[in-house]
């Protein structure tokens, strides 16, 4: 196991940055030398001192400027390993209070301990063994040095940079070889000839926001694309006189002189359009600002958490519990609906009594981001519970579900949440997940989450897909388990309602229908069946390659204890089978 100096580890643990060690550790060092001395000094007869025999150099206690000096050196001896690691492979998203702290630390125990405490704060799912964010940045690299090596290695291009740092655009507005360019309205319009260009487009970045469009220009035509804010940068005919004209210039409405004025960071010319982009210089210079800062870390502690969802001060205080489940329903081949639900505890909200009523209140905050911090989704609500007062004392053990259904495209997100009691700011509670969205292969057999819910019911025809806790046609409110890893629980007056999907069920080219077995059966703690019921798919009333087994069954019969409720599905035409199971409690 490696050892690492306490101080060192409770800053890890405490803030993720490590405050200069090594000064503090030589001074120690020092002092423990001197008092040492001291005490040798101190033992020696008065005949030796007053002899004049001086004091042992090495025992002299060293002034600032020398320990200053040491400790500069200490950080020159780090290996060529730490030296690339630091200013070759995280420059750019290494920020500078890492950095300083990266600088500070005294031995390689204590950098490689640094060093992966550096990449699990940015690892969406702390509790796997895999880093996906670690392994997506060097992803990044590569691609880098493959496609925008220029004269220099391709993570040290601008293109490269915001690539490692962004991910690739969502759009590319490439122009490899320049040419002739119809420019748009904003850029004055008109038709002029550019070097080779290249705008990158995201629909939305994290802290920087949204539509935003990156422009690079390769003005020495050699490869090597810089990044600019200036958008006349790429017209070759700038300094041509007479020549790449914008339209109110071809009208003679303006002179081509007259673009090199105003003094601002464009030149582009005015048009129908240009002036009210132009106007936008700061902004761009804020922009370009924001694109070459180190990105911010997410999920390192509750504060930067809260912040990103809202705007209230993080408080201390108690810890405000809540469970949440997640579960998965196909809708189009390429989006899946993922519903959440969240459990509190009435007991865990502070309710205020007033004219006879109490009240709760609780802010929910809720965001979606991929391996690379790029927000998808986000959520906030207030949810309010009310009752009369008298009645509050029983209503205590109750608790309050909230669900929310979020369309999200398949692959592995992080999901954070985070609760706050309004009543008693200081009680707050977060959660954060990795969330591993399924893509349904239509070559195989597939079924949503087998969702089982205290409540379940057929909806009007004009309610499909709207309101809370409805799945396509029907209405069924999940249970919510008590913990991680805790089976949901039922009382025996209670209904055990279950809900599955099933996807890509063969077609028979003769029938034009499909043709599977649904099975469904209820075991005990011993694996023993109680229960187990057959159906075919045409009794369910569904043809096509899609089946929703939806079923509502009586438990008063069974004894207290743990059960489980399991969904076979056999396809007769792809011969195909899957199950999916799902545990109880009955209390």
């Amino acid at each position: 196991m490696m050892l690492i100096n306490r101080r060192f580890l409770v800053s890890v643990i405490g803030c993720g940055l490590i405050s200069a060690p090594a000064p503090v550790l030589l001074a120690q060092n020092s002092s423990a030398a001197n008092s040492s001395a001291q005490g040798q000094q101190q033992a020696q007869p008065a005949s030796d001192q007053d002899q004049g025999q001086e004091m042992d150099p090495l025992n002299r206690p060293r002034s600032e400027q020398q320990r200053a000096r040491d400790q500069k050196l200490l950080r020159q001896e780090l290996s060529e390993t730490y030296k690339k690691w630091l200013n070759e492979e995280v420059p750019y998203i290494i920020t500078d209070e890492e950095r300083k702290a990266f600088l500070s630390l005294s031995n390689d125990e204590e950098r490689d301990a640094f060093i992966e405490a550096f990449w699990q704060r940015r690892n969406p799912n702390p509790d796997s063994p895999e880093n996906e964010f670690r392994e997506e940045y060097y992803r990044r690299i590569a691609y880098a040095n493959e496609h925008f090596a220029a004269g220099k290695p391709g993570w040290k291009t601008d293109r490269g940079h915001i690539y490692i740092a962004f991910g690739p655009p969502d759009d590319i507005d490439a122009h490899p070889s320049g040419g002739m360019y119809e420019r748009p309205p904003e850029e004055g319009g008109g038709e002029t000839s550019t070097f080779p260009f290249e705008v990158w487009h995201y629909r939305y970045l994290e802290s920087i926001g949204e539509n935003v469009n990156i422009e690079f220009v390769d003005t020495c035509q050699c490869g090597d694309y810089h990044f600019t804010i200036d958008r006349s940068e790429k017209d070759a005919l700038l300094h041509v006189p007479g020549a790449g004209l914008t339209e109110y210039e071809e009208m003679n409405h303006m002179d081509k002189t007259d673009r090199f004025k105003g003094g601002g960071i464009e030149n582009l010319g005015a048009g129908p359009m240009g002036s009210m982009d132009q106007g936008k210089e700061f902004d761009r210079i804020e922009m370009a600002a924001k694109l070459f800062a180190p990105p911010p870390v997410q999920f390192k502690d509750l504060e930067n958490d809260l912040d990103a969802f809202s705007t209230h001060k993080l408080l201390t205080g108690p810890v405000f519990p809540f469970d949440v489940r997640t579960d998965f329903v196909k809708v189009t081949d390429n989006t899946d609906l993922v519903p959440i639900t969240l459990q509190i505890r009435n007991r865990d909200i502070t309710f205020v009594t007033k004219d006879g009523v109490s009240k709760g209140e609780v802010n929910i905050l809720g965001k979606v981001t991929t391996i690379m911090h790029k927000t998808v989704q986000t959520f906030e609500d207030t949810v309010e519970i009310d009752q009369p007062s008298e009645l509050l004392e029983k209503t205590l053990e109750k608790r309050y579900v909230y669900w929310k259904a979020l369309p999200l495209q398949p692959g592995l997100y992080r999901l954070d949440i985070a609760i706050k009691d309004v009543n008693n700011p200081d009680h707050i509670g977060i959660y954060g997940r990795a969330l591993n969205v399924p893509f349904f292969d239509d070559e195989k057999l597939g079924t949503s989450s087998l969702i089982l819910g205290d409540e379940m019911h057929p909806v009007s025809s004009h309610d499909i897909g709207e309101g809370d806790y409805v799945i396509g046609n029907t209405f069924i409110r999940p249970r919510v388990s008590t913990g991680p890893a805790a089976p949901v629980s039922f009382s025996r007056n209670q209904d055990l309602n279950f809900w599955l999907q099933v996807y890509n069920l063969g077609i028979s080219d003769a029938t034009k229908s499909n043709s599977a077995t649904v099975i469904y059966q209820i075991t005990d703690s011993t694996g023993a069946v109680l229960l187990q019921k057959q159906l075919e798919s045409k009794d369910l009333g569904e043809h096509s390659d899609e089946l929703t087994v939806a079923k509502s069954l009586p438990i008063a019969g069974l004894e207290p204890g743990k059960y489980q409720v399991t969904v076979k599905i056999n396809d007769a035409i792809s011969k195909q089978e899957i199950a999916q199971s799902a545990p109880f409690v009955v209390e």
